[in-house]
């Protein structure tokens, strides 16, 4: 089995969103296509379609989290929702926050933003510690 932390860094460094770059890199272990997981998770990057929302390394992981641990019938809705609550509460601790805009300092959503942000770089120099962050709680919770 390759690390699923590498993986989701060495995708986001050939340049697939955070999202794109967690979810995939734990997929096929879990029994998804690393096409369709790429395509699922593609709109969620910069805080879900750039909108500076819920950082997209944290939907990417939350993906991870549902299809590793998630249910498909109505029995065991709260221990997913306690997982994820789980996973939330450590990117918390970890950043302060789960929110795109507040993690990188800069609003996605605006022509702006956007432009000051790849000024600043922080898609190179922030973005990838969020990828491995939220990879390595995936597989701690997902070990648990």
């Amino acid at each position: 089995m390759t690390n699923p932390v590498q993986t989701a860094q060495d995708r986001f460094a050939k340049g697939f969103n955070c999202s794109q770059a967690v979810f995939s890199a734990f997929a096929s272990n879990l029994g998804i296509d690393n096409e369709i997981a790429l395509k699922l998770a593609a709109p969620f990057g910069g805080g879900v379609a750039r909108q500076g929302e819920v950082c997209g390394a944290v939907t990417g992981a939350l993906m991870a989290l549902g299809l590793g641990r998630g249910n498909a019938t109505l029995e065991n809705k709260d221990e997913n929702y306690r997982l994820a609550e789980e996973f939330i509460k450590q990117f918390q601790e970890r950043h302060g926050t789960i929110l795109c805009r507040e993690l990188i300092g800069h609003d996605l959503s605006t022509p702006e933003g956007l432009l000051k942000a790849r000024e600043q770089q922080v898609f190179a120099s922030a973005c990838p510690g969020f990828v491995k962050d939220a990879a390595e709680l995936v597989i701690e919770i997902l070990s648990q």
